[in-house]
């Protein structure tokens, strides 16, 4: 039987980050390394990141209150939870006051030996190791020192299980990264390797971006998810912060 699983699920990415803004740079000035100056969990959104994520706040906050989150759960990354917190104290969840629920987790898939290098960078510092990715495929790579997707959602699969231990029936938000989305969809939806690559193909999760899920019985009268909309960039549309969908400053040759 499948697990129980929270009434509504949304799972949103972080505005814009000065490491999108300085991956930016470096890709079109052709460097091969990124000039951010700090550790990627301490990457804080830029000035449009901020914009973007009090946009997606105001319209969490203009649900009605019984359908609004009454969980947040974020990535530990500082990016993760200044957009948390701008969704919390918009008035974008239950109750005033309550801060998001920090789950290291849910944090950003770790580059290792990629870390600040850009595609260019990783082929010309590491041609072996580029030349292994290329083979291996994103899926299963790991650089030394960082993670697979599939170590990704090894760790994602036990996050869910405390949603679903601590969280079922009740309206949950994550904010987190554009790798963790794409691996939690991989988990609700039972996906294969080459569905979520496929997904991943088609284009980068937008800032902000929100994916939302219903849970409803099926035959078996256990809950299962359904997907209602995905890479929705409405609000930010709506408050004129303009869509974004880089990635991450730290995601080399994704």
């Amino acid at each position: 039987m499948r697990q129980r699983w929270p009434e509504k699920l949304w799972i949103v990415r972080h505005g814009q980050s000065a490491g999108n803004v300085a991956r930016d740079a470096a890709a079109e000035a052709g460097l091969t390394t990124i000039d951010i100056g700090m550790r990627d969990v301490d990457v804080p959104l830029s000035p449009l990141g901020e914009r973007q994520a009090q946009a997606l706040g105001r319209w969490f906050a203009s649900l009605p209150e019984e359908e609004k989150p009454e969980i947040v759960l974020s990535s530990p990354y500082v990016r993760a939870r200044q957009t948390a917190r701008a969704i919390c104290e918009a008035g974008g969840i239950v109750g005033e006051g309550r801060p998001p629920i920090v789950d290291e987790r849910l944090r950003e898939r770790e580059f290792g030996i990629f870390d600040r290098l850009t595609t260019a960078g990783i082929q010309q510092k590491y041609p072996e190791h580029a030349e292994h990715r290329a083979l291996l495929g994103k899926f299963y790579h790991r650089a030394p020192g960082g993670e697979s997707w599939a170590d990704v959602i090894l760790r994602l699969r036990g996050a869910l299980d405390t949603v679903s231990l601590h969280h079922a029936d009740r309206r949950v938000l994550i904010v987190c990264h554009q790798v963790v989305v794409l691996c939690l969809r991989y988990i609700l939806e039972e996906m294969d390797e080459a569905q979520i690559l496929a997904i991943d193909k088609e284009g980068d999760v937008v800032n902000c971006g929100v994916a939302e899920y219903d849970f409803e019985p099926d035959d078996a009268k256990a809950c299962v998810p359904t997907l209602v909309r995905y890479n929705f960039a409405a609000p930010l549309i709506e408050e004129d912060a303009p869509v974004t969908s880089a990635p991450d400053a730290m995601v080399a040759a994704r």
